[in-house]
């Protein structure tokens, strides 16, 4: 069946886009034999994301994919680094030590940030409520003036701005990705209409997040950080939901759900040592999709980051779709993770958080 025949509430929008394959390591950048052309950020991530898509069952409604403009990428980044990315195009090298561009990488992260730009109007406009966005390159560590940690545009902050300007008070960002991510921190560091909050591990790159960090001026309390030590599993990430994320999102009531959607905390992931299974992104995924149905008449979206081990990204992003869409999107319901007692990490990032959010325990 079309989209159109079916129920909207069993329809999501897609955004996918053959350009984001063609962000990939040229040949001989760095260093020639053929081993050593591997990066960890590449192309097969997408079929491993593409395949989870397909196992949903969910009506898939494509966004529409267009390079983001230079105002809406104006309202995080800065105008001399978007006109020295302008200026890549075309051109392969390293904007740093781990960040890549090839001739359409530039084309490829201006259309990943132009197409949530584009679901979030779908989410506002119609009564299609739940996006997710399979994009490349992931945007998270991307800062107001430069590229970082494979990420060249902040796809997700570029959204979040964007649905601030069509007029909505409340955005939620939530950002479970291993990785802190500090971009997105830092561009909404002193905004108050947008609420960031983020699991990590930690200390890590990029070394940012401690759960100290909660804003500041009018922003302040609206950055939420809660750093985890290495080896957290289901049950820790659990109680670091129920303990402070989750409470923290029912009382700010968003208008719309972003979830920077990383998978790098995943078992196995090559990039982190944290341990979560497919249940753990389920559950997330499903309690954030509640707080959206509460709130902001359901409207959310899972917007891919990291994640490097292609059979637990498939796995792990598959099972948060089941948890965005609910059970009926393929296989049968999932239970929650056991909750960890009394974790310490989390009990120091309810206290920090406690000072603005007197619903945090």
């Amino acid at each position: 069946m079309t989209p159109e025949n079916r129920d909207p509430k069993r329809t999501a929008w897609l955004v996918d886009d053959t350009v984001f394959d063609a962000h990939v390591i040229a040949p001989g950048l760095v260093g020639g034999a053929e081993e050593e052309e591997y990066h960890p950020e590449r192309p097969e991530r997408l079929q491993a994301a593409r395949a989870a898509v397909a196992s949903a069952d969910v009506a898939w409604k494509a966004s529409v994919v267009r390079e983001a403009t230079p105002d809406e990428l104006a309202r995080v980044h800065e105008p001399r680094y978007l006109g020295a990315l302008e200026s890549l195009r075309g051109g392969q090298g390293f904007l740093d030590a781990d960040t890549y561009y090839a001739p359409r990488s530039v084309e490829a992260a201006r259309r990943a940030a132009g197409g949530v730009v584009a679901m979030v109007d779908g989410l506002i406009d119609t009564e299609i409520r739940k996006g997710v966005a399979i994009v490349r390159p992931p945007g998270h560590h991307a800062r107001p003036g430069e590229a970082m940690g494979f990420c060249l545009l902040n796809s997700v902050a570029v959204a979040a701005a964007h649905a601030r300007a069509r007029g909505l008070s409340r955005v939620l960002i939530v950002d479970f990705d291993v990785h802190h991510g500090n971009g997105t921190q830092e561009i909404f560091w002193a905004c108050p209409d947008i609420l960031y909050m983020s699991t990590h591990q930690f200390p890590f790159y990029p070394g940012t997040g401690d759960a100290t960090e909660t804003g500041d001026g009018e922003g302040e309390g609206f950055t939420v950080n809660v750093p985890l030590s290495a080896g957290g599993n289901d049950a820790v990430y659990r109680s670091a939901f129920e303990r402070v994320l989750l409470p923290v999102a029912e009382e700010y009531a968003p208008e719309l759900v972003l979830v920077s959607a990383g998978f790098d905390a995943a078992l196995g992931d090559p990039l982190a040592n944290m341990r979560l299974g497919p249940l753990a992104f389920h559950w997330m995924a499903a309690s954030l999709a509640a707080v959206a149905d509460r709130s902001a008449t359901g409207r959310i979206a899972l917007v891919l980051e990291g994640g490097y081990d292609l059979r637990s990204l498939e796995r792990c992003l598959a099972s948060a779709i089941v948890g965005l869409m609910g059970p009926s999107s393929g296989g049968a319901p999932l239970a929650s993770p056991a909750r960890a007692p009394d974790d310490p990490d989390v009990a120091r990032a309810a206290h920090a958080a406690r000072r603005a959010w007197r619903c945090v325990d």
